[in-house]
C-alpha cells in the first residue's frame, strides 16, 4: 500500500460494522491507518425508530453511531489500531468517493440501508465501485444471514 490509508464506510448496520472490522484486520500489522466515515444528511428519507428533529440532532446521532462502532472494533482488536472517525454531511456515495481520493482502499458493507432507500437513492457500493479512484472492497452479508429490512419502521413512521 502506498498511501497507508484505508477508508471505510460505516452506517450503523451490521454490514458496516463488518466492513470496519475487516478494514481494521487488514490494517493490523501494516503501517496503515483506518479512516471510518459516516455520511449523514437531513433529507427525511431515513425513518428509523429514533428520528432526528433537526440537522444538528441528525449530526449528533450520526457521530454517536460512528463512535460506538469504532469503539467496539478497538475494544475487540486492540487499542493499537490507528482508527480515525469522521462524520461528513452529504450523500454517502459522494462523501465516500471524495474521502477515498488518494487512499489505498475503500471498504464498504454490501447492505446497509433499507430497500426503500436503495430504490430511491441507488446503491452506495455500486456507485463507489463505478466512480472511486482506488480499489473498492465490498464485504458480503454472511451466508444464511438475513438482511435487515427497515421498511416496517418506514411504514410506521409514515402513519
Amino acid at each position: 500500500m502506498k498511501n497507508h490509508l484505508i477508508v471505510v464506510g460505516v452506517d450503523g448496520s451490521d454490514s458496516g460494522r463488518r466492513a470496519l472490522e475487516w478494514a481494521a484486520r487488514e490494517a493490523a500489522g501494516r503501517d496503515t491507518a483506518v479512516q471510518a466515515v459516516l455520511a449523514w444528511s437531513w433529507d427525511g428519507v431515513e425513518a428509523d425508530v429514533l428520528t432526528a428533529t433537526s440537522p444538528e440532532e441528525e449530526h449528533r446521532q450520526a457521530t454517536a453511531v460512528l463512535e460506538r462502532q469504532v469503539q467496539a472494533v478497538i475494544a475487540e482488536h486492540g487499542s493499537h489500531l490507528p482508527i480515525a472517525a469522521e462524520t461528513v454531511e452529504g450523500r454517502p456515495a459522494d462523501v465516500l468517493i471524495a474521502m477515498a481520493r488518494g487512499a489505498d482502499l475503500l471498504v464498504l458493507g454490501s447492505h446497509g440501508h433499507s430497500r426503500l432507500r436503495h430504490s430511491v437513492l441507488g446503491s452506495v457500493s455500486e456507485a463507489c465501485i463505478r466512480r472511486a479512484t482506488c480499489p473498492v472492497v465490498v464485504i458480503p452479508t454472511h451466508l444464511g444471514e438475513s438482511v435487515p429490512d427497515r421498511e416496517p419502521a418506514v411504514r410506521a413512521a409514515q402513519r
